[in-house]
This record gives C-alpha cells, sequence and structure tokens, in this order.
C-alpha cells in the first residue's frame, strides 16, 4: 500500500520546532482556560453582576486592535523570539495575581487591571503561533499541522476548565495561581527551543536604513494585501462575525449560564466548558486525518452547523441537553476556524503571514463588541431571546458573505477550494 494511501495524524511531529512548539502552544493554552475560568467565577461571585462579568470578558480582548501591530513585529523580528516575550508577559501578569492572592489582598479592581493587561498582548498569541507554523512547516502538510495545533486549545480547554475548577474549589485562588505560573514559564522555555533562521539585521548602512519601510507601512501594506484578496477578506468577514455573534454565547457568558440559568457550580461550569472544547477536539482530529478537503465550502457548511446548534442550545434548561448542543457547536466552530486559518495561510506570501495573522487577530474585536451588548441585553430580555437574536442574526449575516463572494467560495475550481 502506498504511504500517500491517507495522511497521518501525527505526521507534523517528525518536523523537530513542531515538537517543541506543540506542547508549548498547549501549556500555554492550558494555562489560558485555567484563567478564564477560575477569575470569571470569580468576578462573577464577588460582583454578582453579568455586566461586570461581560466588562472582564471584553478586557481580555482589548488588545485585538494593535495585533496586526504584533504581525508587523513578528514579520521584523522572527515569530518564535516575539512569542516567546508574550509568554514571558503571561507568567509576569500571573505572577502578580499569585501573589496577591496568597497574600489576601486581591480584589475585583486588581483582576479587572491585570486582565486588561493581559488583553493587550494574549489576542495575538493565536495569529502569531500560527504564523510560526506557517514558517517552520513544509506546505503540503499545513492542513495537518494547523489542525493538530488547534488540538492545544480544544485539549487545554477540557483539561484547562476541569482541572482550573477543580484546584480552584479544592485549594482556593493562590495555589490554583501557582500551577498557571509555571505552565508559563515552562511554555515559554519551550518556545525558545524552536530554532529558526534568523532574521537579517540592518547592515548600519545609512541609505538602506531609510529605504526599509516604517513599521506604520508595514501595517497598511498587511491591511491593504488582505482587503484586495477576496477570497482573504470573505473569511476575514466570517471569523468577524462569528467572534460578534457566536463565540459570546459560549465563551465569556458561560459562568452566567451555568449559575443563574442551570443553577450550578464551579465543577458545573467546568463541565459546560469542556463539553465545547471536546467537540472542538473532535472536529480538529478529524480534520487532521482527511486530506483533500475543499475547505472553503467546509468552512461554509461547519459555520452554518454552527449557528443552528446554537440557536437549540440557548433554549435548554438542562446542563445534560445543554453539554450535547455544545459538543456539536464546538465540533463545528473548530471546522470553521481551521478552514478560515487554512485559507488565510495558504493565500498569503510568506513575508506577509505574521501581517495578515495579525489582521485576522483584529477581527476577534467582534467579541468584546458582543459580550457588552450581550450582558445588557440579557438584563433587558433574558439570555433565551438575547442568545436567538444573536444565533439568528449571525446566521442571516454568514449567509449574506458568502453570497457576496459566492465566486471566491463556492465553485470548486476556486482557489480557496485548492486540495
Amino acid at each position: 500500500m502506498s504511504d500517500f494511501a491517507r495522511p497521518s495524524a501525527l505526521a507534523p511531529f517528525r518536523i523537530r520546532n513542531y515538537r517543541f512548539q506543540w506542547p508549548a502552544d498547549l501549556l500555554t493554552s492550558w494555562a489560558f482556560e485555567m484563567e478564564m475560568i477560575i477569575l470569571g467565577w470569580y468576578v462573577l461571585v464577588e460582583t454578582g453582576s453579568v455586566l461586570l462579568l461581560t466588562v472582564f470578558a471584553s478586557l481580555g480582548y482589548v488588545g485585538t486592535l494593535v495585533a496586526p501591530m504584533f504581525g508587523v513585529v513578528g514579520d521584523r523580528i522572527g515569530h518564535r523570539d516575539l512569542l516567546a516575550m508574550m509568554r514571558a508577559s503571561y507568567a509576569v501578569l500571573a505572577t502578580a495575581l499569585m501573589t496577591l492572592a496568597l497574600s489576601g489582598h486581591l480584589s475585583p479592581f486588581f483582576v479587572f487591571i491585570v486582565a486588561a493587561l493581559m488583553g493587550v498582548v494574549r489576542p495575538s498569541d493565536l495569529g502569531v503561533r500560527g504564523a510560526l507554523v506557517a514558517t517552520i512547516m513544509p506546505r503540503d502538510q499545513l492542513i495537518g499541522a494547523i489542525s493538530i495545533s488547534r488540538t492545544t486549545m480544544d485539549t487545554a480547554r477540557i483539561a484547562g476548565a476541569l482541572s482550573g475548577a477543580g484546584l480552584f474549589a479544592a485549594l482556593g485562588m493562590g495555589p490554583a495561581y501557582v500551577a498557571i505560573v509555571c505552565l508559563y514559564l515552562i511554555a515559554t522555555v519551550l518556545t525558545l527551543c524552536v530554532m529558526v533562521s534568523a532574521k537579517p539585521h540592518p547592515t548600519g548602512d545609512t541609505e538602506s536604513e531609510a529605504l526599509r519601510p516604517s513599521p506604520l507601512r508595514d501595517l497598511m501594506e498587511g491591511v491593504a494585501y488582505c482587503w484586495t484578496t477576496p477570497r482573504m477578506r470573505a473569511a476575514l468577514w466570517v471569523a468577524f462575525l462569528a467572534n460578534l455573534t457566536a463565540y459570546p454565547l459560549t465563551n465569556g457568558l458561560l459562568p452566567y449560564v451555568a449559575r443563574t440559568i442551570y443553577g450550578t457550580n464551579q465543577t458545573g461550569l467546568g463541565y459546560l466548558s469542556a463539553s465545547f472544547a471536546i467537540g472542538s477536539l473532535a472536529g480538529s482530529i478529524v480534520l487532521s486525518l482527511i486530506g483533500g478537503i475543499r475547505v472553503a465550502r467546509l468552512m461554509i457548511a461547519s459555520t452554518v452547523l454552527w449557528y443552528a446548534t446554537l440557536l437549540l442550545f440557548v433554549q435548554m434548561q438542562t446542563v445534560p441537553t445543554a453539554i450535547v448542543c455544545l459538543v456539536i457547536a464546538g465540533f463545528s466552530q473548530s471546522l470553521a476556524m481551521i478552514s478560515i486559518a487554512v485559507i488565510l495561510m495558504r493565500t498569503a506570501a510568506e513575508n506577509f503571514r505574521g501581517r495578515v495573522m495579525g489582521v485576522r487577530m483584529m477581527v476577534i474585536y467582534g467579541l468584546p463588541f458582543g459580550l457588552l451588548a450581550a450582558g445588557s441585553l440579557i438584563d433587558a430580555i433574558g439570555f433565551a431571546a438575547t442568545g436567538t437574536l444573536y444565533a439568528a442574526a449571525g446566521l442571516a449575516l454568514i449567509l449574506a458573505t458568502v453570497l457576496r463572494w459566492r465566486e471566491d467560495l463556492w465553485p470548486v475550481h476556486a482557489p480557496a477550494n485548492a486540495r
């Protein structure tokens, strides 16, 4: 039998650099999920306000506006070095919260400050790691590598959510944060073990330096590059709409849903969060095992399924039925997000990858807007009505986007559907 009968899910691990980057991404994602569960529950219990919960969740995405600049910096100094510096900053901020929690001086005010600081850097982590994967992996292994790379977030959301909730409930916030700091430190070291070719340094020649584009010009070129490429623009619109209308329902609002709708505790919240991640992990694994996918068509179909499932989820009144919906929603969103990343990375020239993923991260800014609006709407009309409005509006806008760029997304011969 031919070795190419079907792709191997483990093929990316034959690349040395990937064997270091994958566990570094895994530990970082694990720490992210632990922090979101622990701090989200802490803010909700201490303040008793769903609006403040959505404000806290929104602070985690303030950096999406500057995400393209992280892409510019990554293209200039190297994505490995930038990623290591970012992860070291997470460790410093987590250490501050750990110290406050262990000393008994923690308050929601300090949590909001640290969340805002973390939110400047953290939204760019996914984009920079994606650009680094594209740099270290051969083109023919890109779909498998991105799919397996996404399992770091999926498995972390399962293990991180359950362990974060468990540690918080059993030992308290301080000891839980000791574990989080350790995860960030180990991830930083592993990231530094990735070996990439050094970026050329300026020679000191005045004329050469004068001709070198400014960071602002680099940024504008990256935005123009995405805007003038139809399949890129369509993929970015789909990502923006998903962040605006889909992710708020299963992301920042889950602590409210768990406590108010289902009357459960931190452990129940962990189960709900983990169920979405289990579906997402299944989607990542399935896609890593299947070759010859028409990725643009997959993006469309999986996004429609995602919204249809959310319409059911917001009507559920029990934890078991909600878990079933969240598993299916997680599965479909995984296929959609991987498809978007593959379309962008296949389209982007190597010297634009960082900037393209920076623009991709910038569209995440739809999420804080969606969260803040949802917090106000829930107070006014309730969770079920708000969720139905979000899912129905999101589905309608996604279909409008597909119709607008149907010639770039649906035909088999379209570049976005290249195998």
